[in-house]
C-alpha cells in the first residue's frame, strides 16, 4: 500500500483531480484545503476512482481544513471527523471510537480543538505480508502552528498535540495498527531545519519536546514513544530532506527549508511492513511537497462507503441539486445576452454604451496625437495670460476612443492643457526625442537599485517590519533566495540602507 500526505495550501488552486490521480496513492491525505462545505465543488469532491472525506473549518472561511481520498480498493470501514468524538456521525461506520481519557479537557476545549477542521480519521481492514487480517486506522492531521507573537496559539498547539497523542494511543491499545499522516508543523531534529541556530534552544521548543516523547528511535533510551518517524527510520542521517519552503524568498530553488510533514506509524507496523519512505520535492503546486510511505500490507475494501463520505452529501448524491445548477454564468462581453432560464426580457447589453451622466470615462482624459504635443495652456498652468487651449488641427484624431484603433501611430497623451514647460520647449525646439523620454527627463523616478558584488544582479528593496527604532526603514539586499553559504545560487551578505545618510 502507498500512503501519501501533502499540504496543498488550497485545494481549489492545488493539484486537481488529475493531479491526485497522478500521485498514485492508495490513501492520500491533504491538509490546508481552505474550503468550506458551501465552496466544495463536485470535481474536487468526487474524484474518479476515489471516495473522499472532508473536515471543514467552522470558525473561518478559507482557512485550514483536511481531506482524505481513499481509492475504491481501500474503502474504509468507518470514517470520522475530528479527534474528540464530538463530530462523529450516528449509524454504522459513522464513528471510529477509542477516544481515550478526555478528562484533562473541558467540553469547550474539545469543541475548540475540533472546530478548525484539522483531522479526519479513516478505519480500514488490511492484510499484512504475513497474510494476517487486521485493521489500520489512518489519522490525517493538520497541526496548528505555534505563533511566537500569540501565546494562545502556542497553548492551542500543545493541547492539540496532547489530544492527538491520546487518541492515537487509545486506538493502538484497542488492537490493530495506526498511522498518522500530515503537517505536524514542527521540525523534529536540527537535521530537519535549515537554520537550527542554538541547539539547546532548538531542542527546548515545546513541539520538539512533545515529538521526543511521542516517537521511538532505534538504540534510543528506554521508555520511548509508540510511534516511528518512517522517513528517519530508513534515512536517519539524510540531510536537506525538507518538505516546506518560503515562497516569498524563492527558497525552494536552493532547498532552504524545513521538514514539517511526516508519516508516523506504530512501531510494530513500521518494523514489519515498511518498505519505503520518501519526500517528493519535485512535485510542484504548494509551499510544501508530498511525503509518502510504502508498506507491504494491502487494503481489503469495505462494501460501502461510511456516512462521512462526500458521496452521501445531498448536493452530490443526486437527491438535492445545488442552486448554482439552475443558473447560467452570464458573459459580460459585447453583445452578450442573458441566458438564464426565465430571464429572456431586457437582458441584452448595448454595444458602445456611454457612461451615465456625471460619471467620467478614464479614457476621456487622453487623446491620440500624431507625434505632436498639445501646446494650448491655461493661465494657471504656465503663467501665460490670455492664451486659449489650441483646437485640434485638421487631420488630428479626436479623443473619442471608439474611433481609435491600435497600430495607427501616435500615443495617448493628457489633453487637459496641463503640459510641463520642458515638454513644450522640447517640442518647440524641434527635438526628435520620444514622448516617454521627455517625461523621464521631467520625472526621472527612483534611482536604479544597486547590484550586489557577488552576483552582479540588481538588489531587492525591503522594508523593516520588526518593532524597533528601524521599523519602516527601507534597505537593499541581494535578490537571490536564501541558502547555504556553499551554494553559489544563494543570497550573499550584501546590505545597504536605501535612504541617504545611513551606512
Amino acid at each position: 500500500m502507498r500512503l501519501l500526505s501533502w499540504n496543498v495550501a488550497g485545494l481549489r488552486a492545488g493539484p486537481g483531480p488529475a493531479g491526485l490521480g497522478a500521485l498514485g496513492g492508495d490513501v492520500i491525505c491533504l491538509q490546508e484545503t481552505r474550503v468550506t462545505r458551501d465552496l466544495l465543488e463536485e470535481p474536487l469532491a468526487m474524484v474518479d476512482g476515489y471516495n473522499s472525506y472532508f473536515s471543514f473549518c467552522r470558525t473561518r472561511s478559507g482557512y485550514s481544513g483536511v481531506a482524505t481520498f481513499c481509492k475504491d480498493s481501500a474503502t474504509p470501514l468507518a470514517a470520522e471527523e475530528g479527534l474528540s468524538g464530538l463530530l462523529a456521525q450516528p449509524g454504522e461506520g459513522g464513528a471510529v471510537g477509542c477516544y481515550g481519557d478526555l478528562g484533562a479537557f473541558t467540553p469547550q476545549e474539545l469543541k475548540a480543538l475540533d472546530s478548525e477542521g484539522r483531522a479526519v480519521i479513516t478505519h480500514h481492514r488490511i492484510r499484512t505480508s504475513a497474510q494476517q487480517e487486521t485493521t489500520l486506522t489512518v489519522i490525517n492531521v493538520y497541526c496548528p502552528r505555534a505563533d511566537p507573537q500569540r501565546p494562545e496559539r502556542t497553548a492551542y498547539q500543545a493541547s492539540f498535540y496532547r489530544l492527538l497523542q491520546g487518541r492515537a494511543e487509545a486506538l493502538l491499545r484497542d488492537g490493530g495498527h495506526v498511522v498518522i499522516l500530515g503537517d505536524i508543523n514542527t521540525s523534529h531534529r536540527p537535521i530537519d531545519h535549515c537554520e537550527p541556530g542554538d541547539l539547546e534552544a532548538f531542542q527546548e521548543h515545546p513541539g520538539r519536546r512533545w515529538l521526543d516523547g511521542f516517537l521511538w528511535v532505534p538504540d534510543g533510551p528506554p521508555g520511548q514513544g509508540l510511534f516511528v518517524d518512517t522517513f528517519r527510520l530508513l534515512h536517519p542521517s539524510q540531510p536537506y530532506a525538507f518538505t516546506c519552503w518560503r515562497i516569498d524568498t524563492g527558497a525552494r530553488l536552493t532547498n532552504y527549508g524545513t521538514r514539517l510533514d511526516y508519516v508516523l506509524a506504530d512501531r510494530a507496523l513500521a518494523l514489519a511492513e515498511l518498505r519505503d519512505a520518501r519526500v517528493l520535492p519535485e512535485v510542484p503546486g504548494s509551499d510544501h511537497c508530498p511525503v509518502l510511505a510504502e508498506l507491504a500490507a494491502t487494503f481489503l475494501p469495505a462494501r460501502r462507503c461510511p456516512p462521512l463520505c462526500t458521496r452521501h452529501m445531498p448536493e452530490f448524491a443526486g437527491t438535492q441539486q445545488k442552486l448554482s445548477r439552475f443558473l447560467v454564468r452570464v458573459e459580460r462581453g459585447v453583445g452578450a445576452t442573458c441566458q438564464a432560464a426565465g430571464a429572456g426580457r431586457g437582458c441584452s447589453t448595448q454595444r458602445g454604451r456611454r457612461p451615465p451622466r456625471g460619471q467620467g470615462d478614464l479614457l476621456s482624459y487622453f487623446r491620440a496625437s500624431q507625434g505632436q504635443l498639445r501646446t494650448g495652456t491655461t493661465p494657471n498652468a504656465l503663467g501665460q495670460s490670455g492664451q486659449e487651449p489650441a483646437q485640434d488641427a485638421p487631420g488630428h484624431r479626436t479623443q473619442e476612443m471608439a474611433q481609435d484603433a491600435p497600430g495607427q501611430g501616435g500615443q495617448w497623451e493628457p489633453c487637459n492643457g496641463l503640459v510641463p514647460r520642458e515638454l513644450m520647449m522640447g517640442q518647440a525646439a524641434g527635438t526628435q526625442d520620444s514622448c516617454p523620454a521627455r517625461w523621464r527627463a521631467v520625472l526621472p523616478g527612483p534611482a536604479p537599485p544597486p547590484c550586489c558584488p557577488a552576483h552582479r544582479q540588481p538588489c531587492a528593496l525591503r522594508t523593516v517590519r520588526k518593532p524597533g527604532p528601524n521599523r519602516g526603514r527601507r534597505f537593499y539586499v541581494c535578490a537571490q533566495p536564501p541558502g547555504r553559504p556553499s551554494d553559489p545560487r544563494a543570497r550573499c551578505d550584501f546590505f545597504r540602507w536605501a535612504s541617504k545618510g545611513h551606512s
